[in-house]
C-alpha cells in the first residue's frame, strides 16, 4: 500500500510538471538570417507588425504574407484588403502577398510552396503566433524538405501565455493547440 501511494504522489509530481510547462514547449522562437520571411495566415493585428519587425531589422530581403483567396471581411476580399495594405508600406517592393486556398497548416505549406516557386527562396524565417510555432516549423520541414526554415514568435499577451492556467482564454488557446499538434504527429504527418 506504502509503494502504491509513493507512486501515485510521484506520477501527480510528474503530471503536474507536465502539464505546467505545457505551454512553454509549445512556443519556438529562433528566427535566423533568411532570404524570405514568410508570414503564415491569421491574426493580421499581430503577425504582419512581426514580420515587417524583422523585414526592418534585415532578417532578409523579402517578406510574403499568406493571405486566404477565398475570406471575406464584409464586403471585402482579404486578398484585397491585403495588398491595399501592402501598397501603403514604405517597403511595398520588398513586400508580396501568397494566395492561400488550405485551411490547415500542412495545406498552407503546400500552398507556399507554389508562391516559393515563383520567387526562390531557399532559407525562410517563418512568422506565426507564440503558441503556433513548434507545429508550424514541424510541419513546414516536413512538407518542404528542400528549403530550411527558423520560426519567429508573434505574441499576444490576450490569446496565449506560457503560465496558461492563468486566463481562460489562454487555457483554451494551450489545449486547441496540443490536439492539433498531437493530430499533426499521430495523423497527419503520415498522410499524403
Amino acid at each position: 500500500m506504502r509503494k502504491l501511494r509513493v507512486a501515485a504522489v510521484v506520477l501527480t509530481l510528474v503530471a503536474i510538471l507536465l502539464f505546467s510547462t505545457s505551454g512553454g514547449f509549445l512556443v519556438m522562437n529562433d528566427p535566423q538570417p533568411a532570404d524570405l520571411i514568410l508570414v503564415l495566415a491569421g491574426e493580421t493585428d499581430r503577425r504582419p507588425a512581426r514580420g515587417l519587425e524583422l523585414l526592418q531589422q534585415g532578417f532578409a530581403p523579402k517578406l510574403m504574407l499568406d493571405v486566404p483567396v477565398s475570406a471575406r471581411i464584409f464586403d471585402e476580399q482579404t486578398i484585397d484588403i491585403a495588398q491595399k495594405f501592402v501598397n501603403g508600406l514604405p517597403q511595398h517592393d520588398h513586400i508580396s502577398i501568397c494566395p492561400i486556398s488550405g485551411l490547415s497548416t500542412k495545406a498552407e505549406a503546400q500552398d507556399v510552396e507554389r508562391c516559393i516557386a515563383q520567387r526562390p527562396a531557399n532559407r525562410i524565417l517563418i512568422v506565426t503566433s507564440d503558441y503556433h510555432t513548434r507545429r508550424a516549423l514541424a510541419t513546414f520541414r516536413h512538407e518542404l524538405p528542400r528549403h530550411q526554415f527558423s520560426i519567429a514568435a508573434a505574441e499576444d499577451a490576450k490569446q496565449f501565455g506560457n503560465h496558461w492556467w492563468k486566463h481562460r482564454q489562454w487555457a483554451k488557446m494551450n489545449f486547441d493547440e496540443w490536439l492539433k499538434l498531437l493530430w499533426w504527429e499521430v495523423v497527419d504527418r503520415w498522410r499524403k
